[in-house]
This record gives C-alpha cells, sequence and structure tokens, in this order.
C-alpha cells in the first residue's frame, strides 16, 4: 500500500472515535499491552510524562515540547486528534512522523493488527511509541485520548503525570458528576510518581489528594503555587483581541509569572510572551511551570530563555492550530478548538474581551454530544451560520439549527463548514468579528 491507501486502511478497518462516536472505543489496556509486547514494549524504553485533563491538555502538551525541545532534548509528541493530516498525532522535535515511517509501521505490523484488532487509537499509539523508541528520544509527551484509567496510553510509566483540570465531557463515557470524572482522570496517577494539578477546583481536590496519597505520589496544584498576570502595555492590557496593548505585535498574549501566596507574587517574576493568545492559556501557563519547576529538580537543564524562546514560539516549533486562531483581519476571523462546557465558556471570555461592532458565529457540533447546557451559553444577538463537519458524527447542520432556535439563537444553515463561513464573510463588514467553533472538527476544515 501507498500512503494514501495505508491511512484509508487504518481508517477503515479500525474503530475511530472521531467517525464513530463511543462504539469506537475500547476500554481497557488489554489490546495496547498485547500490541506493544510483540513490539517488544517501546513505551518503556524512553522516558514520558503523560497529560491528561478535560481541557487545556493539547495547548499544555504543546507547550512543553517547544520548551523542552528549545532546551535541546529530542522530545517526542503524541496528541490526538489530528487537525488536517493524521502524521500531527506523531512527532518529534516539531517534525510530523514522516509517511513512509506510517506506510512502513503498518506494512511491518499487518498481521499483528489483523489478529489483535485493535482500535485506530491504539494502533495509533503503538505507531508513535515505536518511532519515539527508534528515534531514540530523550522524552516524550504523551496526551491521553479520553479519561486515563482506562486510557490506552496509560500504559507508561511516566517520569511526571500531569492533570490539567476537570470538566464535564464525555459523562456517558466517564461519568457525570465532576468527582465520577476525576476519579477517572486519577487514574493516570502512577506508584511514586510526582503529579500536578492544574488546578485546585474544590469539587475534585481531595480526589486527586487520596489517589496521590494512595500511590505515595508527590501532588502539587499549579493553580496555588503560581500567579500568573497580563501584562500592561501603554493604558491596556493584553488579554482578549490578539492585539490589544501588544506593541508592534497583535499575535502574542504577554503575561508575567511568578511564584506565589494567595495569589501574591513572592519572589522574581518572569515576563513570557505567548503566541497562544487566548486568555485561558493563563491556566495552562501555571501548569507549564510547575511541570518545569519538577523536571529542573529532576537534573533537566532549562533556562528562563529557553522557557521566553519557546512560549513566543509554540506554533512554529510544534505545528499546533486552533487555539484562539486569528484566520483573518477586517473583519477579524478567530476559530478556537474549545467544544465542551468549560471550553465554550473560556471561549465566551476571550470574545467578550474582543472590540468588534456585530458578532458572527460559525457554528458545527457532534451530534453524540449534550449540547443543552452549551446552546444557552451562547450570545442571542450575534448572527449564526450553522454547519456540520465532513464526518459521520456531525450533527446535521439543520437539527442544530432548529435545536438552537428554542434557546432564541437565529440563523441559516449550510451543508459545509467552507459555506458557513464564506456566507458569514459575505455578511459581515470590516469592523465584524466572526467566530468559527463549536467542534475540533469544526475548526480542522479552515486552518
Amino acid at each position: 500500500m501507498n500512503y494514501q491507501q495505508t491511512i484509508q486502511y487504518l481508517y477503515s478497518r479500525l474503530p475511530m472515535f472521531s467517525r464513530q462516536g463511543k462504539t469506537a472505543i475500547k476500554p481497557g489496556l488489554e489490546n495496547i499491552i498485547r500490541l506493544c509486547g510483540m513490539l517488544e514494549n517501546p513505551h518503556t524504553k524512553f522516558k514520558s510524562i503523560h497529560i491528561g485533563g478535560t481541557n487545556g491538555k493539547g495547548s499544555t502538551s504543546h507547550m512543553l515540547a517547544a520548551i523542552l525541545q528549545t532546551a535541546g532534548y529530542k522530545t517526542g509528541l503524541y496528541t490526538s486528534p489530528h487537525l488536517r493530516d493524521f502524521r500531527e498525532r506523531i512527532r518529534i522535535n516539531g517534525e510530523m512522523i514522516s509517511e513512509l515511517g506510517v506506510v512502513n509501521f503498518v506494512e511491518d505490523h499487518q498481521t499483528l493488527i489483523e489478529e489483535i484488532q485493535p482500535s485506530f487509537f491504539e494502533a495509533t499509539l503503538a505507531m508513535a511509541f515505536d518511532h519515539f523508541a527508534r528515534a531514540q528520544v530523550d522524552i516524550a509527551i504523551i496526551e491521553v485520548g479520553l479519561g486515563g484509567r482506562l486510557d490506552s496510553t496509560n500504559i507508561i510509566t511516566p517520569i511526571l503525570s500531569v492533570i490539567t483540570n476537570i470538566g464535564y465531557d464525555h459523562t456517558d463515557l466517564l461519568g457525570n458528576t465532576l468527582s465520577a470524572i476525576a476519579a477517572e482522570k486519577a487514574g493516570i496517577i502512577k506508584n511514586n510518581v510526582p503529579v500536578i494539578i492544574g488546578e485546585k477546583q474544590p469539587e475534585v481536590e481531595s480526589v486527586f489528594v487520596r489517589k496521590a496519597a494512595e500511590m505515595g505520589s508527590d501532588i502539587k496544584f499549579a493553580s496555588a503555587n503560581w500567579a500568573i498576570k497580563s501584562l500592561q502595555l501603554g493604558n491596556s492590557s493584553t488579554e482578549g483581541h490578539p492585539g490589544k496593548g501588544i506593541e508592534n505585535n497583535r499575535d502574542h498574549l504577554c503575561l508575567e509569572a511568578g511564584p506565589q501566596n494567595n495569589g501574591q507574587f513572592t519572589t522574581n517574576t518572569i515576563r513570557l510572551c505567548l503566541d497562544l493568545t487566548g486568555s485561558y492559556q493563563k491556566k495552562n501557563l501555571a501548569t507549564v511551570l510547575s511541570v518545569v519547576s519538577a523536571l529542573q529538580k529532576m537534573g533537566f537543564s532549562i533556562a528562563p530563555e529557553h522557557l521566553k524562546t519557546a512560549l513566543k514560539n509554540v506554533q512554529s516549533i510544534t505545528g499546533l492550530a486552533g487555539r484562539w486562531q486569528t484566520l483573518g483581519m477586517r473583519p477579524l476571523i478567530i476559530c478556537d478548538t474549545g467544544h465542551n462546557e468549560d471550553g465554550i465558556r473560556e471561549v465566551l471570555k476571550n470574545i467578550k474581551a474582543t472590540t468588534f461592532a456585530r458578532l458572527h458565529i460559525v457554528l458545527g457540533m457532534v451530534k453524540d454530544k449534550d449540547i443543552s447546557k452549551i446552546l444557552p451559553m451562547l450570545p442571542k444577538d450575534a448572527a449564526y451560520y450553522f454547519c456540520q463537519p465532513a464526518i459521520a458524527r456531525a450533527k446535521p447542520a439543520v437539527e442544530l439549527a432548529v435545536q438552537a432556535r428554542d434557546f432564541g439563537l437565529n440563523g441559516n444553515y449550510f451543508a459545509t463548514v467552507v459555506a458557513a463561513l464564506n456566507a458569514a464573510k459575505e455578511q459581515a463588514l470590516p469592523e465584524d468579528f466572526i467566530f468559527v467553533g463549536g467542534s475540533t472538527f469544526v475548526v480542522a476544515e479552515v486552518v
């Protein structure tokens, strides 16, 4: 098979969550243990950091990969889902696995894949482990796919476990309370492996403290240890519209960070400019800085200049896209992959902080997600352009439009994301704002 045939084989032969939803999930580690066992357990041949959480784990993973790479470490990065190219999931020092690498892995192990019948995610993860081991990476950042306890990535024993936050998402699989979801996420905490929790949330703090104690793992809450504040440049803050208050540079969010006590800086601070401009990156930055501190104590050589350079260039170093990403000006067009309650809430904060005349929202969602709690959050005074991404799980645009109308959200519906965006562009004036989102798969079609 050539590359395209190989990718089609993976898509069609193996259950894939982004296409099928939860029926593609094969919970538990049995398949990945068998698969990796036949590959001589490649995941044991390099150091790793395991990153889970409801929101922010993708941004956190990419920021850490950029920092480690900039500090001179050969860094693997495994994330999901991809936006445009399957190979985005597997990178070393920002470079995607080659097409030949994908072809060779499937060709060499097709009999094994046919025998074990892993999910698409399991086969892709095994491919990543094999790629990292062969390349002899110094360290790999491994992002959890879904949940934690039963996620295939949980086969690894990392040097550090990270959980960004807990929110409502995939409740049909993880539970319908924050405590239940936290318990699933806490499943990645390993014996005597330090764990960093990004946000100290009263509803779930005890879940993590108990689990860490049970596993003999040192635990730290990043939000309690780091103060992150937007810099004031001139008379305005850098938070909000990409460009507000940023002299000669509209694509960075500039922040001041340092150890804190009750929200106050306690020692020397560092000024950092992020090319990931959503205000929610302040939370992720606290997590990243906590991880960097832990790595420094483990002997990793990471200097302040490495932080500054890496965080200013995360997108170019790692290829990350779709996080409060500017697609155009006049009208301003921004997309974001936030798709659950907490993610949409952060998106709305950024929209509110942006200056514009009229708001246009290009919105698409997947049909197996409960959106009854999301739709009431959206602004009723915006013009809506309902659409459906080109995947089987997409909620039909007409159904989304009808359901949205019940919540006072009005607009036309379109068969494709591009058609919806083009319609928004035709209607918008130069001083307007077009937001594109609702689903990772919607964003994938416009970045």
